[in-house]
């Protein structure tokens, strides 16, 4: 499921110092002039605010990495194709590639980037070394602070502005940009978009007002997405509203979601819920299983259902490639729940 990993865990400097032996990186804060310089091409460097400090990035970074969720997309987005991007079990293909980046890519006329070895736990440091980044971005992800350290004697790593697995989408694509050089062009990219939401809100009237959950049940857990969720967030642009049953029955087990107890269902009032499922047999289960029949929306027969794990991923959160590719599938779902 995505966005839903375990907090990765950190890598014994000696293993770190072995990759960058075996790759020739010298390793450097990023946070310092001098590493900054290192590689940049012409124009200035920039320096870019995070959870864990400052980043010096270089001015035109030329091979980028990325990590966590979304600024794969958005660095393809504005024009660059990243060395090496993670490896997605849950919604890409054989090679771990979401189907919007290869499309991206494609279309670009590019070859597909390096994939990074799939790595719960922790970052693949030595594959990472292996792809001599002059900048890794890991905007919208959970690296923790050590780990931030230990990516940042690679190259110079931004890491996300405040709660981990918490960028707002649009915030991944602009701090991107940022990085990259490209401020004018993530604004850009991000007017399109808008005005795909825009057009999406004006066709669909029934949307303005309601108020919506997110939920997933999946393998005995119950989980109800916040507003701050950015998955959340793009679906208020489109004219509804989080529920306030949402953050009257919040816990702080995430930023970015609660967990609540199939007890608690019959409290979660909302005009709208939207039910992700990765088969249509989970999605039919949702609407008549004991413990999930008693939402208030069950009953109504107001339950938007999203479908498939391509589809799920595009939305969970949206990134600025995902968004595009999936918002009419989202937005059919959303309008036989509304009606």
């Amino acid at each position: 499921m995505p966005r839903l990993r375990p907090r990765l865990a950190t890598l014994a400097a000696s293993t770190l110092a072995a990759a960058l032996v075996l790759t020739g990186c010298a390793a450097g804060s990023s946070e310092t002039p001098s590493t900054a310089d290192a590689g940049a091409g012409s124009g200035e460097s920039v320096t870019i605010e995070h959870a864990f400090g400052e980043t010096v990035v270089p001015a035109d970074p030329q091979n980028v990495v990325t990590l966590g969720w979304g600024s794969t997309d958005a660095a393809i987005a504005l024009g660059t194709i990243p060395v090496a991007i993670p490896f997605d079990s849950y919604a890409g293909d054989e090679n771990g590639v979401l189907p919007w980046v290869a499309e991206a890519v494609e279309a670009a006329g590019a070859d597909l980037p390096t994939v990074l070895p799939e790595s719960p736990d922790e970052p693949p440091y030595e594959a990472i070394a292996e792809a001599d980044p002059d900048v890794i971005l890991a905007v919208y992800s959970g690296i923790t602070e050590e780990q931030y350290e230990t990516l940042s004697q690679i190259a110079p790593t931004v890491a996300y502005p405040g709660e981990a697995w918490s960028t707002p989408w649009r915030d991944v694509v602009t701090t991107v940009g940022e990085a990259l050089g490209k401020s004018t062009e993530a604004e850009e990219v991000l007017a399109g978009i808008d005005d795909q939401l825009a057009e999406q809100a004006a066709a669909h009237p029934e949307f303005e007002g309601k108020t919506i959950a997110a939920v997933w049940d999946i393998a005995g857990t119950f989980y109800v997405y916040k507003k701050e969720d950015p998955r959340v967030e793009f679906m208020l642009d489109l004219g509804f509203e989080s529920a306030p049953s949402v953050d009257e029955l919040a816990n702080g087990d995430s930023t970015f979601f609660s967990t609540l107890s199939y007890e608690q269902l019959d409290q979660l009032e909302a005009d709208v819920v939207l039910s992700y499922s990765d088969t249509q047999a989970e999605a039919d289960a949702f609407l008549t299983a004991p413990q999930t029949s008693v939402i208030p929306a069950v009953k109504a027969g107001t339950v938007a259902q999203l479908v498939g794990t391509e589809y799920i991923a595009a939305v969970s959160p949206p990134t600025a490639l995902s968004l595009p590719w999936g918002l009419d599938q989202l937005v059919e779902a959303l309008a036989a729940g509304a009606e």
